[in-house]
């Protein structure tokens, strides 16, 4: 793609990163036919190729205004266009550079911005989350169906005593996910703690910055990242051996820590925690071997739902099937496995119509080949699709177990 952008943007680290990546494009279209977005609106301007040309225009400085950052704002971020782009075209990064920009020079209307502050206020302090969740709960009979299912019981789940070693690592609390789905966490403490691995969260280290970051508040974003690199560089110097996040979204941000702090100086530090982000699928394959089973009481017939942030960001998914697989589960087929489930982050809930409608096709999907149970990878995707499944839905952590020892799959 031929490009203009004048010498003021190319002078900055951003300009000659988003000339990069624009001329790196062919204009094949080939992301048109993944695109979730386009799929389902048909519309030039709701996939990846037609974005690509509005931020061309904006970065040239040509007019944008509400009707650019309509179109920006129904992006999913699934990356599903990166991961069929024959050029291997930086489109998440390049849409990064166009929304700063954007907020930069085209104020969103009031509703808009309270509406955004909002979500930010509330799922970046624990305490007023947890009580909102509570008085939800307390109310659950008053409440819609769908949102009664999304808020859960909040089933702790068993944390075993720390484990008396030399070995650990560092646990991503999160946001929402302690709050929700505590059980998730607890379920990787207890897998790492029958490895003889201490998994440990940080006093000082907290939300991983992804929700600013894609809400528009970049410097936000980048201070919580910055919180967390100062933590984590210590402790992995102290001899932690890396960093553990149980919901994709979030370990998928970590692993980009260097591009979100460009710029800052910070870049080497950055990219020392974003190194030390572990596939958690992979050293539970690794360390435990063929001694992982099923747990009590989970059924074996189930569906993985696979995050977009665990196969087109993390390249993930894989690993996790081998495991589940190993486990002794049967994993059904789902059928255009690639498309988005509509959670995205915060998108569920700034564009509901987009976000349902995509959540009626994922689910049908998930649930035509007779699964009994749908296991996912992230906690954004597991309460969006709790809302209205007709299957329980859980983490896939919360799904095994190691055996007993001296006991193994074929011999337990």
């Amino acid at each position: 793609m031929q490009t203009a952008l004048p010498p003021a943007v190319l002078d900055t680290p951003d300009g000659r990163e988003a000339d990069r990546i624009l001329r790196s494009c062919v204009h094949c279209g080939f992301c048109t036919a993944v695109c979730p977005t386009y799929q389902l609106l048909g519309n030039e301007m709701d996939g990846p190729r037609g974005r690509i040309y509005l931020i061309k225009q904006l970065l040239e400085g040509q007019p944008a205004g509400s009707e650019t950052r309509l179109h920006l704002d129904r992006c999913l971020t699934c990356r599903a266009c990166e991961a069929s782009c024959p050029s291997s075209t930086r489109y998440a990064r390049l849409l990064d550079i166009g929304r700063e920009r954007l907020e930069a020079t085209v104020r969103r209307p009031p509703k808009e911005r309270m509406t955004r502050r909002l979500l930010r206020l509330l799922l970046l302090r624990p305490l007023l989350l947890r009580t909102a969740i509570a008085a939800g709960r307390l109310a659950a009979p008053l409440l819609p169906r769908r949102l009664r299912l999304q808020l859960g019981r909040g089933r702790k789940g068993a944390v075993p005593p720390p484990v008396q070693g030399h070995r650990r690592m560092i646990l991503l609390r999160g946001c929402a996910q302690p709050a929700l789905a505590p059980e998730i966490d607890a379920a990787a403490i207890r897998l790492l703690s029958g490895l003889g691995i201490s998994l440990e969260a940080l006093p000082g280290s907290g939300c991983c910055g992804a929700l600013s970051h894609h809400l528009g508040a970049v410097e936000e974003g980048r201070a919580l990242a910055r919180r967390n690199i100062e933590c984590w560089s210590k402790a992995l110097k102290d001899g932690a051996e890396g960093i553990i996040a149980t919901a994709s979204g979030c370990a998928l941000h970590l692993r980009e820590y260097d591009w979100v702090m460009r710029g800052s100086g910070e870049e080497g530090a950055a990219a020392g925690v974003a190194g030390s982000v572990v596939d958690l699928a992979a050293l539970l394959l690794d360390e435990a071997g063929d001694c992982l089973r099923r747990r009590d009481g989970v059924p074996q017939r189930i569906a993985f739902q696979v995050p977009c942030t665990l196969q087109h960001g993390l390249g993930e998914a894989a690993t996790v099937r081998r495991l589940l697989e190993r486990a002794g589960f049967t994993l059904t087929e789902v059928r255009e496995e690639h498309l988005c489930c509509g959670s995205a982050g915060s998108y569920s809930l700034l564009q509901p119509e987009i976000a349902r409608s995509l959540l009626e096709c994922k689910l049908a999907a998930l649930e035509q080949g007779g699964a009994e149970l749908i296991a996912t990878a992230n906690i954004g995707c597991l309460l969006h699709l709790r809302g209205d499944s007709r299957l329980p839905v859980r983490h896939w952590l919360e799904l095994i177990e190691l055996c007993p020892e001296g006991t193994g799959p074929g011999l337990s």
